[in-house]
């Protein structure tokens, strides 16, 4: 019943619970941590047999998420073995449920493990779980009769490095195999709720403007899949191409292939002379022969499309489906209102960029649905991401180019994660992206090639991150205050005003700035 508190280092308070506590249905443990404790030792004495250890790492590892803890498990080693049973020295870490570290068994040398936990993101998740407070409340009586005790320890100066990895795509798993469930699990989200969507309105047509790029290709199979899910004709999808002044040939037969290959009503408009008129009727100085491509050039192309897309609804007794993504809708990477912003129901609203690069890829290499249909979407995923609104100066030259005004979108999709799922400081999330991104050639990566796979530099890491914070928390939050309904696919994955994300359209940056300041440039200074 002693719960020991480290008074210098935040949130850091332990308690120690012996062998089989962990094994009964209401381990001690449980109670330490509602009293407070985010690191919860075991010493045991457990001796081995067959398949023993899987169980202990059932126990460890859900004993550590439900209580939200770090759970450091050390069973008895060799020398304890006696006549009749075998000791193995298993040792374990876990943080929240995920195994950071583990002792290689039935050594006959004396050994230590280790690892970073992040005492932080524990507090943090105990936070957001109204559950786990409760829960805690419920049980005030037990909680109350912890001893505390109280004391500090040194804590060494200097320049610390993380002994942990720091996954690169925290929303996509390195490992194959979580990968594919990974994958499986959003794809078929994605699926449900816009089937459930259409049960609900009793509306069996789909309208959506298929670009060639991503986000639309991917919303584009997700609507496919559903037809078949709902036992429809794919032709009940009404797919549109609309190409304006700037698209390549490439998205555009992408996007008329893709149509066709899933067996989708292929149609296509070209919206250029929409968009004429009306820069002809605001006196846009684009009619009168001047190269301006503003930003009111690229927005009245991205509303006529959305304009079309609305009324072709009307027409055809459809549901417009949305096809932007949880990284712009972060950024505000979005035209509001009317355009890629609104639709009836968004599917990939909150399925990160770096996430729907592999969603399409894991539906190609499965063959979800024909080798054709493969063919093309690893086409597409060969495509420069791009809005395509200004017209280059010379054929089949890309002006646009999406990431070099918004930053890397494996960076960002890091700095989204951090900050919205854990509200972790600018300093600290970039102090994790300087440890996950520094060298390419360390750490897991997921299924992208050697020639594609990045670092950044501290400085770099710095500067991509103050374009995210000054988007997401000065110029973007009206946008998503009012977004279409989506599914939600991951556990911190939503935006929605509704769901995970609600936040005054007028707030303020400054605090999140200023912090942001003191991260070094200089990597010998962090």
């Amino acid at each position: 019943d002693i719960l020991f508190q480290v008074a210098n280092i935040k949130n850091f308070n332990f308690f120690l619970e012996i062998c089989e506590d962990l094994w009964v249905p209401i381990p001690p443990s449980s109670f330490a941590a509602m009293a407070g404790a985010t690191v919860i030792g075991n010493l045991s004495a457990s001796n081995i047999t067959i398949g023993k250890s899987e169980y202990r790492h059932q126990l460890a590892a859900n004993q550590s998420a439900r209580c939200v803890t770090a759970y450091l498990y050390a069973a008895a080693g060799a020398g304890e073995s006696t006549t009749d049973l075998a000791w193995d020295g298993h040792a374990m870490i876990y943080e929240n449920g995920n195994l950071l570290a583990e002792s290689p068994r039935f050594s006959q040398q004396a050994q230590i493990i280790y690892s970073d936990i992040d005492i932080d993101r524990l507090a943090q998740d105990r936070m957001r779980l109204t559950s786990f407070s409760k829960n805690a409340v419920s049980h005030l009586e037990k909680l109350s009769s912890f001893r505390k005790v109280e004391f500090d320890v040194n804590v060494p100066g200097g320049s610390i490095l993380l002994q942990r990895e720091i996954q690169r795509f925290p929303y996509i798993p390195a490992n194959l195999s979580k990968r594919d469930q990974r994958c499986y699990e959003a794809y078929n989200i994605q699926v449900q709720g816009l089937a459930k969507r259409l049960k609900s309105s009793g509306i069996s047509n789909m309208v959506i403007g298929v670009s060639g790029g991503l986000d639309s290709t991917h919303a584009l199979i997700v609507c496919a899949r559903t037809m078949d899910a709902l036992g429809l004709p794919r032709s009940n999808i009404k797919a549109y191409t609309m190409p304006g002044f700037a698209t390549s040939k490439k998205t555009y037969d992408n996007a008329l292939k893709l149509m066709k290959a899933l067996k989708a009503e292929a149609n296509e408009i070209d919206i250029k002379p929409a968009c004429l008129q009306m820069l002809k009727d605001i006196k846009h100085p684009y009619v009168k022969g001047k190269k301006t491509f503003d930003i009111t050039f690229e927005n009245v192309q991205a509303g006529q499309r959305s304009a079309h897309l609305f009324r072709l609804a009307n027409l055809r007794n459809a549901l417009v489906v949305g096809t932007g993504d949880l990284s712009e809708l972060a950024l505000g990477w979005s035209t509001y209102g009317i355009g890629d912003h609104m639709s009836h129901y968004n599917v990939n609203a909150s399925v990160p960029k770096t996430l729907i690069q592999h969603l399409i890829r894991w539906v190609a290499n499965t063959n979800q649905f024909s080798p054709e249909v493969s063919e093309i979407l690893i086409d597409v995923l060969e495509t420069e991401i791009s809005p395509e609104l200004i017209p280059a100066k010379k054929k089949g030259q890309l002006v646009q180019k999406t990431e070099d005004t918004i930053g890397p979108y494996e960076l960002q999709d890091f700095n989204n994660f951090y900050i919205t799922r854990f509200g972790y400081l600018p300093t600290k999330v970039a102090f994790l992206a300087h440890h996950a991104w520094k060298d390419k050639t360390k750490g897991l990566w997921p299924d992208i090639s050697i020639d594609k796979r990045n670092s950044y530099s501290l400085k770099e890491i710095k500067n991509w991150l103050h374009v995210y914070l000054y988007r997401f928390f000065k110029t973007s939050q009206y946008k998503r205050s009012c977004v279409p309904n989506s599914p939600k696919v991951g556990s911190g994955g939503s935006l929605s005003p509704r769901g995970d994300y609600r936040a005054p359209s007028d707030s303020e940056a400054e605090i999140w700035l200023k912090n942001w300041e003191i991260i070094p440039e200089d990597e010998k200074k962090k």
